[in-house]
């Protein structure tokens, strides 16, 4: 069964927040509010973790991971971003958009695009989830809650709980936006809206 941890959204208590990197520390995968909307994470290097992530949302080797980061002097380990594109993504940062760039050597394989050997990268405008990453000290691998037949990501974490108890070792109950993550592609330099979300896409358009 999942650990819920109801956790405050403006200030956050340390405790329940060490508790739950512990168990990401641990192997596990979580269930977490975000400014876009209600994510999977583990760790970067939970290879059963992104499996179960696989297995519970139905995807395939094509799909975009996302690095959530803290800071750009993370989120800079683990993508190549020239300086044109440094100056776009910071005037939008943080806030609800995922960047794909081509990823450094320190991305896992298995989280890259297997042609474009590319990586979604993020830095959210949400108190908990940054909590979560700083305490961390890493980024956390994510994949929106959207499960499959479904038309809309799951918003409410005692609902994620009843739906995914056996499938995940905790949930985060907290203020989570309603609509995945604005997605621009920045992999060939040029900005390339991928999907439209809740982040304004005008900036890059």
């Amino acid at each position: 069964m999942a650990r819920y941890f109801d956790i405050h959204p403006e200030n956050p208590q340390r405790r329940s927040i060490g508790q739950v990197v512990d168990l990401l520390r641990e192997d596990g995968l979580i269930a977490y509010p975000t400014d876009s909307c209600y994510a999977l994470g583990c760790q970067l290097g939970n290879r059963d973790g992104i499996d179960r992530i696989r297995t519970i949302r139905h995807l395939d080797d094509r799909h975009h991971f996302t690095l959530v980061c803290e800071n750009f002097s993370q989120l800079g380990q683990f993508v190549h971003i020239s300086n044109a594109v440094f100056r776009s993504i910071k005037a939008a940062t943080p806030g609800s958009y995922t960047f794909i760039l081509p990823a450094t050597k320190e991305v896992p394989r298995r989280l890259l695009h297997p042609k474009k050997k590319t990586v979604g990268v993020r830095i959210p405008d949400h108190v908990v989830t940054q909590a979560l990453v700083a305490e961390l000290g890493e980024p956390l691998v994510s994949s929106t809650l959207l499960l499959p037949g479904h038309e809309e990501p799951m918003t409410q974490g005692w609902e994620i709980k009843e739906e995914l108890d056996n499938q995940i070792d905790a949930v985060i109950e907290g203020e989570a936006g309603t609509e995945p993550t604005t997605v621009i592609d920045f992999s060939e330099d040029l900005p390339e809206v991928v999907r439209v979300g809740s982040g304004d896409p005008t900036p890059f358009e």
